[in-house]
């Protein structure tokens, strides 16, 4: 069964930066790199939101909101998913989740029906 676990959530001001990981660990998956994995998040009161997202071969997507200002990357070796966040906005706080889809598909997508694997979540607080 995959586990997905999220880490490097915390508080910081508007304006810094937070990068957060998720560890992959599933025993039927060779590396990260072979599925399409992404980021959501959740605010209070609103719905769970596409982030960013990273298919198999390195293609990356990003919600309008977070172009320029946040980057998906993964480290195959160490099965890790990050988000790196620079510039955060209090707009930004909210509950980010890790998310990954079945393995051999090189679907690159922001919807929520298509990831099948979900973490627990890491919190994400912006003061202005």
């Amino acid at each position: 069964q995959v586990q997905l676990e999220e880490s490097g959530g915390g508080s910081v001001q508007a304006g810094g930066s937070l990068r957060l990981s998720c560890a992959v660990s599933e025993y039927s998956y060779s590396s990260v790199s072979s599925v399409s994995m992404a980021w959501f998040r959740q605010a209070p009161g609103k719905e769970r939101e596409g982030v960013a997202a990273i298919n198999k071969y390195g293609v990356t997507a990003y919600a309008n909101s977070v172009k320029g200002r946040f980057t998906i990357s993964r480290d195959n070796a160490k099965n890790t998913l990050f988000l790196q966040m620079n510039n955060l906005k209090p707009e930004d706080t909210a509950m980010y989740y890790c998310a990954a889809g079945r393995p051999g598909a090189a679907t690159l997508t922001l919807i929520q029906s298509y990831y099948f694997a979900w973490g627990q979540g890491t919190q994400v607080t912006v003061s202005s």
